[in-house]
């Protein structure tokens, strides 16, 4: 089958997609002060920060769904220019082989600055090793910790390329990220909402988000929509429309909905986990809330989809090495830091940049290198 007329690329989708790799590095720099209820992270400080934990919470809400859906619309491009095996064979390279690696040789310092600190482990990183292999958490010490977001991409894509062969086949060449000509209505927008509220409200009582794939069918329900929109949106110009038409719409819930859950958060009103109308009704906001954000986030970078700049070509290229590096560098960075008689506002940006500049050369002294071989 012949390929799509490949089409312009439109920059406001790396825009976000920048924005989403920067944030990285500020939400896992904020967990070590985070004091709440979505897990503790890999070395946290004795003093949490009230501030810093309202932001992983605002933060936590559409993060990944964004990057989930900035996934699909990449894949959307890809596909115009590779055929099914091509996009296969991509898929694997730039996911699978990063994935094993980084298991072996990123994941593993993460665990052990872990146990150090709970006063689990004693001696050095090398004696420690081989326990990382003692059995999958919560059982033992094997996960794949910030890795996690690549292997459900991975699986994700495989799954998903039955549909979204079916979706370019129905495409036309007027269709794709560029210019909205024709405008749908806010019902269309609604109608991909219910799905995700659905996800929320049914699956989230029960699987909270525990991220071991196998287990957590809420998080991979929810990213696989997410991704599959993401494609749908890059495919049919007039949902672009809809947001651009109802931009303002989408930011008043976006913006009432995020309040009431942060209300409910500080105030530590959210309803228990169980399968009752209170944490269901809970749930079914918290779909609605990422999905607005999403879209209210894709309207307010519209007017950036022809604005070209070297520090997005730049932020392109390194935003790779970013997501495989950034974590291990805080998690290092804070087991050091936080014993430090410093206040957490200093703490948080000497570890948030030393994330971001060893991330950086990482990036060169070593991806860049190895993707000239």
């Amino acid at each position: 089958m012949a390929l799509m007329t490949v089409l312009p690329r439109s920059h406001d989708l790396d825009w976000l997609r920048l924005l989403a790799v920067i944030l990285l590095i500020g939400y896992h720099a904020a967990a070590v002060f985070y004091a709440g209820e979505l897990g503790r992270f890999y070395v946290v400080d004795a003093h949490s920060s009230g501030a810093l934990s309202v932001a992983v919470t605002f933060v936590h809400q559409w993060h990944m769904p964004l990057f989930f859906f900035l996934a699909g619309a990449a894949s959307w491009h890809s596909l115009q220019r590779r055929s099914a095996g091509e996009y296969l064979r991509e898929r694997l390279r730039r996911l699978l082989v990063p994935l094993l690696i980084g298991i072996l040789v990123l994941v593993p310092p993460q665990v052990y600055l872990q146990e150090r600190q709970a006063g689990r482990a004693g001696g050095s990183f090398l004696a420690f090793y081989p326990q990382f292999f003692d059995g999958v958490r919560p059982a033992g010490h094997f996960e794949w910790a910030h890795l996690w977001f690549l292997a459900y991409l991975l699986v994700i894509s495989i799954v998903c390329l039955p549909l979204l062969l079916k979706l370019r086949q129905g495409a036309t060449p007027g269709d794709g990220p560029g210019d909205s000509t024709t405008e749908q209505g806010l019902a269309a927008l609604v109608a991909l909402a219910l799905p995700l509220m659905a996800v929320e409200a049914l699956l989230r009582p029960h699987w909270i988000g525990f991220q071991n794939l196998y287990d957590d069918w809420a998080n991979l329900s929810l990213y696989l929509l997410y991704f599959v929109y993401g494609f749908l949106f890059c495919q049919r110009r007039a949902l672009w429309g809809a947001i651009e038409q109802h931009r303002r719409v989408l930011w008043a819930v976006a913006a009432v909905a995020m309040a009431v859950l942060l209300s409910l958060g500080i105030s530590q009103q959210v309803p228990e986990r169980a399968y009752s109308g209170p944490y269901m009704a809970y749930q079914l906001l918290r779909g609605l809330n990422s999905w607005c954000w999403v879209l209210g986030l894709l309207a307010l970078a519209r007017p950036l989809r022809h604005v070209d700049h070297p520090l997005l070509r730049y932020g392109n290229r390194l935003g790779f090495s970013v997501v495989l590096f950034h974590q291990p560098l805080i998690v290092v960075t804070a087991f050091l830091v936080v014993p430090l008689p410093l206040a957490v506002a200093a703490k948080f940006w000497v570890i948030s940049l030393a994330s971001l500049l060893g991330s950086v050369g990482l990036h060169h002294g070593l991806m860049a290198r190895m993707s000239q071989r």
